[in-house]
């Protein structure tokens, strides 16, 4: 796959030589001069100097032929503009872009990025997931980042053992897919009860796994 990377800084230069070394054909855009001479010279792929968010820019690094932008830069707006002029002028099929205050994640989403990458919320919710609890385990990334596919191992003493699902406090943006109680698998109702050693697992999104673990309490089991 043809990838153009927007941004040579660290981030850009790491990740365009994993890409490569995956097999992919990743196409550098820098706007610095100094730093596009060194990628230049320590790379064995095309680096472009220019601004990644003016089309000529883009038409030089022959985006038309990539299946994918990744904006990298340290400027949010840039990496919107870039991804934005890849969808909408040259119809690359996949954009993905870096955001450096999470609080513009939405609002990249929702003017068109793909995916919007933020590493402060993504350290966040780990931290929520793996560090304040030992009881939730993460299994699989969805939906760009914003939600996982988790399993939360009941301790034995369970609060709540005995209870069932209508009756435990579930946050709205937790659904929970099966539960698995030694060797047998459940599909859950409303009636079935959980009981200490489950192993429940659900689809949340990353911000509701902090109020799952506070209103099971299992932030006390660390």
């Amino acid at each position: 796959m043809r990838v153009c990377v927007v941004g040579g800084g660290k981030v850009g230069f790491y990740l365009s030589k994993t890409l490569m070394e995956h097999g992919h054909e990743p196409i550098i855009i820098e706007i610095d001069e100094h730093t596009c001479a060194r990628l230049a010279d320590s790379l064995d792929f095309p680096v472009v100097h220019g601004d990644g968010t003016l089309v000529e820019i883009l038409e030089l690094a022959k985006i038309g032929s990539c299946q994918a932008l990744i904006g990298v830069t340290g400027r949010d707006e840039s990496n919107l503009i870039a991804c934005q002029l890849a969808k909408k002028v040259f119809g690359v099929k996949k954009t993905v872009a870096r955001v450096n205050n999470p609080k513009n994640a939405r609002v990249l989403k929702a003017l068109g990025v793909d995916i919007a990458v933020s590493s402060t919320d993504n350290i966040a919710h780990l931290i929520e997931r793996e560090v304040e609890t030992d009881a939730i385990h993460h299994l699989l990334s969805i939906a760009g980042g914003d939600a996982a596919l988790t399993e939360v191992l009941l301790p034995e003493d369970f609060k709540y053992a005995g209870r069932t699902l209508a009756e435990l406090d579930i946050p709205h943006e937790v659904v929970i897919v099966f539960l698995t109680r030694g060797q047998e698998l459940i599909i859950p109702r409303g009636n079935t009860t959980l009981q200490g050693g489950d192993k429940v697992v659900c689809v949340a999104r990353n911000t509701a796994f902090h109020d799952l673990a506070k209103k099971w309490d299992l932030q006390e089991h660390q």
